[in-house]
């Protein structure tokens, strides 16, 4: 066996673990959450209602499928996108339209499951409506990467910034467009169906079972992540990160490598905008805001760009800290030294502080890349060899 196969055999092992790991705490979560917790006492129920709730970690999972889709945009290709939530908006909305009573004038229901009295509007089944909705994100993908792709770095970062401000206002903007009700602006789409599965309904608190859809969603993410990144595709991606120039002269399309990787990206976040929907129950335009692309690109680089498994971390710890992490904390921490300090007011300069100590101390993330690793830590490999050198010629 030669390095090479050596390597990839020992990552291939490495990713059968972390996968047989993520499995095993899904469903550990979810039959802990049916069989155990309902019938544990009351002070087990505050614990696990209080840190580990079952609605914050359902949230967790969308997180961790929304920061593997730009991890492919970001991580994967190397480009620079400050606007992805505008593709998590595009997803919520095709759930909102093909799933709800919203589009009253139309009475369309393919194997989709209305709530009684409002069988008015469109209403698909839920596999369909993830299909759709990652389709339109991709086509918004390729229209916004078509002529901005050419672009590189702060450019490129700019206009996708200007395309994550511009889909969050026109959502929240939309009750008159031309005359038409398009998103219901700022009161939004409710009144979700409930998604009928292999015959079972899951309802509007069953939290268990819309548990396990996005983190089933969140998995199949994983799983296409680990097999584009293996693959010719991924091994464009990669060397165009690496090396643009040295990419085109190896025969790398840079355009169409880098518009592939724009559109992929995009449906990762369409996806997670239906499951994000569907979780909630509707989507509300004012949910979109530019602070949630700068946390997902915060998760893909904290955990470490390119590492599919690293993402996973950095969006867990991420998410649980933002959601119920800092809570819980804090209240420990005043109960335990009688203090009052308001800690989720404090949330954004803990969150600043993290990111600094993070980028003087460890730039490569929690769970770096190899190739990531060798470049972040390049000045201190080449002191080495300099101290090295210079030994050598000491001792001649």
């Amino acid at each position: 066996m030669t390095k090479s196969q050596a390597a990839h055999h020992a990552v291939g092992v490495n990713n059968k673990k972390w996968a047989i790991g993520f499995s095993t705490i899904v469903a550990v979560i979810f039959l802990l959450n049916v069989f155990v917790l309902p019938n544990a006492n009351t002070q087990v129920q505050r614990f696990f209602n209080a840190w580990f709730s079952l609605n914050s970690l359902a949230e967790i999972m969308i997180w961790i499928l929304m920061a593997l889709g730009l991890n492919i945009i970001v991580g994967y290709a190397g480009l620079l996108d400050l606007g992805y939530v505008a593709f998590w908006a595009l997803g919520g909305y095709v759930a909102g339209w093909l799933m709800s009573p919203f589009l009253s004038q139309y009475q369309v229901n393919f194997f989709g499951n209305a709530r009684a009295g409002f069988e008015q509007g469109i209403h698909f089944h839920l596999f369909l409506v993830l299909i759709l909705g990652g389709v339109f994100t991709a086509i918004w993908g390729v229209i916004i990467g078509g002529p901005t792709l050419r672009l590189k770095s702060d450019y490129l970062a700019l206009v996708t910034l200007g395309f994550g401000e511009i889909i969050p206002q026109f959502m929240l903007n939309g009750s008159n467009i031309f005359g038409l009700n398009v998103t219901n602006g700022a009161q939004g789409i409710g009144g979700l169906d409930q998604p009928k599965i292999f015959g079972y309904t899951m309802g509007t608190f069953d939290l268990p079972a819309k548990f396990l859809m996005v983190s089933l969603l969140a998995g199949a993410m994983l799983f296409f992540s680990i097999r584009l990144r293996d693959g010719r595709l991924g091994r464009a991606w990669l060397a165009i990160r690496e090396d643009e120039l040295a990419a085109s002269m190896m025969g790398v399309p840079l355009w169409r490598t880098k518009f592939s990787s724009y559109a992929i990206g995009a449906v990762g976040g369409g996806i997670g905008g239906v499951g994000f929907a569907i979780l909630v129950g509707g989507v509300y335009a004012d949910r979109f805001n530019f602070v949630i692309s700068i946390i997902i690109l915060a998760m893909v680089v904290l955990g470490g760009m390119g590492n599919v498994w690293g993402v996973v971390v950095g969006a867990t710890v991420l998410a649980w800290v933002n959601s119920v992490g800092l809570v819980q904390v804090g209240n420990l921490i005043n109960e335990t030294f009688d203090t009052k300090f308001n800690f989720p007011s404090y949330q954004f300069l803990l969150f600043g502080l993290l990111l600094v100590l993070m980028m003087l101390f460890r730039r490569e993330g929690f769970l770096p890349e190899a190739r990531m690793r060798m470049v972040m830590n390049e000045d201190k490999l080449e002191d080495v060899e300099k101290v090295t050198d210079d030994t050598k010629i000491g001792s001649h």
